[in-house]
């Protein structure tokens, strides 16, 4: 009976210290910004993300034009070939993905037409300008 009190007392005891000093913290104090947190390709990310490029490494879905021979959709790259995935069908689970080379238009399975067009990289101060691109 008397090691059972001892244990609520001491346990009670260290609780109610390890609460105080969460307490009166640091309450009062807010987390640094996230750029002063950041660093390497994380902050030129952000940092080109404030600068107003919302897509710094070409990462969103590209709209499809008419995909005709004539008038392909194009895409932009910093390099001589890029990969890309066709969507086929509004409603397929699966994508088809294709090499695209410059000077070369290429043709889906589906039909639809893909150019590469060439695109100047980013100044390195904003992003390495060996691995992304800018959008201009």
């Amino acid at each position: 009976m008397a090691s059972l009190c001892r244990q609520i007392v001491r346990g009670n005891a260290f609780k109610s210290v390890l609460l105080s000093t969460a307490r009166r913290g640091y309450a009062d104090k807010m987390m640094p910004d996230p750029l002063e947190h950041a660093t390497g390709m994380e902050r030129k990310e952000l940092m080109a993300m404030q600068a107003g490029n919302d897509d710094p490494f070409n990462m969103k879905v590209l709209k499809k034009s008419a995909g005709t021979r004539d008038n392909p959709t194009l895409v932009p790259s910093c390099f001589d070939a890029r990969i890309v995935g066709c969507i086929c069908e509004e409603h397929a689970t699966a994508v088809t993905w294709l090499w695209l080379h410059k000077d070369h238009p290429r043709r889906c399975e589906c039909g639809h037409w893909y150019k590469l067009i060439e695109k100047q990289p980013s100044k390195r101060n904003n992003l390495v300008s060996t691995v992304v691109c800018n959008t201009q």
